[in-house]
């Protein structure tokens, strides 16, 4: 009796033992994680993409924009869409930069996308800019550099009443710069051109516009010249500016630009335009000033004028209520000459335009 429940028991365990192995859940190692690492190699916000040896950083802002008064570029009504008097214009812009090393040194790519809305009409998006550098060689599209390369005309929004070549513009290039180690640079490119405000800049044979500049920086500002020739129209422009540091808070700079063979009938025909002299005569000039007046707060001003009489001034405050939080008030008055004058008068009566315009910009 004792041995028979001896074999119960026992078949009872194995059976209750089969029953449980059968239903037991085999638990695999945990794979591990990889979290994602900090690159300091190329400045603040780069990060290792997972897996790899390349650096991305991902930033961008977005942007909103009320204009209100005259339109200076034309003289007439700042608004557009049925506005008489106002314009209201919404942006987001996203940059990647992916960068890494290799044996001919950092390996770049680049891509700058603009999203813009102006009074509900949705634009849609636009590639601004989308290069690859690679041991000073570049390729791609990107701002001209008859306007990039000496810098722009300081932090005002319409920067361009009278064009210098601003970052509205750009072009599928390639270019080749040369970095002394010294504060020396210099640059040679070949641009295709685009269409911008009418006229037609695209090269029309296999000949490119083609561009050369040098420049040199230091602690007390920078100084350069840049010189451009326009295959299409057999024209060449050339500029020249000047930046200075007068004081840790007050900066300032100059600059100046003359074209050959210029055409007085260009403004009104929309035809032989040089993409190297996009002002309204022989020459033109700026200048302009920054002054920080507290760790929020910088006062900015510009003043532009072209051979054909147009005068152009802006006056701006860009305050940072919050880190990345900007807001830009900026009065801007134009008092036409030449062919503008002549534009604006008979379309508006008028030979000035006053307007204003408030930004707010979230930068991350």
């Amino acid at each position: 009796m004792a041995i028979r429940r001896l074999f119960l028991i026992s078949g009872a365990v194995l059976i209750t033992t089969s029953a449980y192995a059968a239903d037991a859940v085999v638990v695999a190692e945990p794979e591990p994680v990889e979290y994602v690492r900090v690159c300091d190699a190329y400045g603040a916000g780069f990060f290792y993409i997972p897996g790899t040896e390349t650096c991305l950083k991902v930033n961008g802002y977005l942007r909103f924009e009320f204009s209100g008064g005259d339109n200076v570029f034309t003289g007439g009504p700042v608004g557009a869409g049925g506005n008489d008097t106002w314009r209201v214009r919404t942006r987001a812009e996203i940059r990647f930069d992916a960068r890494s090393e290799t044996e001919l040194g950092t390996l770049r790519s680049f891509i700058d996308t603009r999203f813009q809305n102006t009074n509900s009409d949705d634009a849609g998006g636009t590639l601004h800019q989308g290069f690859i550098e690679l041991g000073g060689f570049q390729m791609g599209v990107n701002d001209v550099l008859f306007g990039s390369w000496l810098g722009y005309a300081g932090t005002i929004i319409q920067d361009d009443v009278i064009q210098y070549g601003s970052d509205s513009i750009s072009s599928n290039q390639i270019s080749y710069t040369f970095k002394g180690g010294n504060g020396f640079s210099a640059v040679v490119a070949a641009e295709q051109g685009m269409v911008f405000n009418g006229y037609d800049y695209v090269i029309d044979d296999y000949m490119p516009h083609v561009l050369a500049g040098v420049k040199y920086q230091q602690g007390w500002g920078q100084i350069g010249a840049v010189v451009g020739y326009d295959s299409v129209q057999d024209a060449v422009g050339v500029k020249a500016r000047l930046d200075v540091s007068l004081t840790d808070a007050i900066s300032a700079w100059i600059m100046a630009g003359y074209q050959s063979d210029y055409d007085s009938d260009s403004f009104i025909t929309n035809q032989n335009k040089n993409w190297y002299g996009l002002w309204e005569g022989d020459w033109a000039g700026w200048g302009g000033f920054a002054i920080k007046v507290t760790d929020k707060a910088t006062i900015n001003g510009q003043a532009a004028y072209e051979e054909q009489g147009t005068w152009a001034l802006a006056l701006n405050v860009n305050y940072e209520l919050v880190p990345g939080f900007f807001i830009r008030p900026e009065i801007d008055y134009t008092k036409f000459g030449g062919d503008r004058k002549e534009v604006a008068e008979s379309d508006f009566g008028e030979d000035d335009a006053l307007g204003g315009i408030i930004r707010f910009q979230r930068n991350f």
